[in-house]
């Protein structure tokens, strides 16, 4: 790389949890730069979340970083060429690559259900995901059947 790597820019906290994830899920979930409107979308479904909720002694963001961390993947595959044949080679994920794709398949699964607005989707896929259950959570046991599938190409790693 001609380049050097850019800064990690730090994040500012959320002003109502204040915990930067949320800021992260935040900036992830934001369409054309509208973060008042992704922000109110998330705390909605906060909001929703805290209604549905049956275990009283969590609130509504632990229940959201518990499903955070059931949706995130620990083992990927990589593509590898190798010779003419290409292989799909498990590697360990680096943790702040499994925060952002939890979190993107989050986002993105909820986008795909069928409730009404965007922060009654989020919340059901927030609620399922704690269950560990939903698509986000289906997602990562393909992703990880997937790595036991090639464990046979791990000598391959670079």
């Amino acid at each position: 790389m001609r380049k050097r790597q850019a800064k990690k820019r730090p994040l500012l906290p959320d002003p109502r949890f204040n915990d930067q994830l949320v800021t992260r899920f935040v900036n992830m979930m934001m369409w054309d730069g509208k973060k008042s409107v992704a922000f109110k979308i998330f705390y909605d479904a906060i909001d929703v979340v805290e209604e549905k909720n049956q275990d009283e002694e969590k609130t509504a963001l632990e229940i959201w970083k518990q499903a955070l961390s059931n949706v995130m993947p620990h083992v990927e595959v990589r593509s590898r060429r190798v010779g003419g044949a290409t292989y799909q080679i498990p590697m360990q994920i680096r943790p702040d690559r499994k925060i952002s794709i939890a979190m993107k398949w989050l986002i993105s699964f909820s986008r795909k259900r069928n409730e009404k607005s965007m922060a009654q989707k989020l919340a059901a896929e927030v609620l399922a995901a704690a269950k560990e259950e939903g698509a986000a959570v289906k997602k990562r046991a393909d992703t990880h059947k997937m790595a036991e599938a090639n464990k046979a190409f791990s000598h391959f790693r670079f």
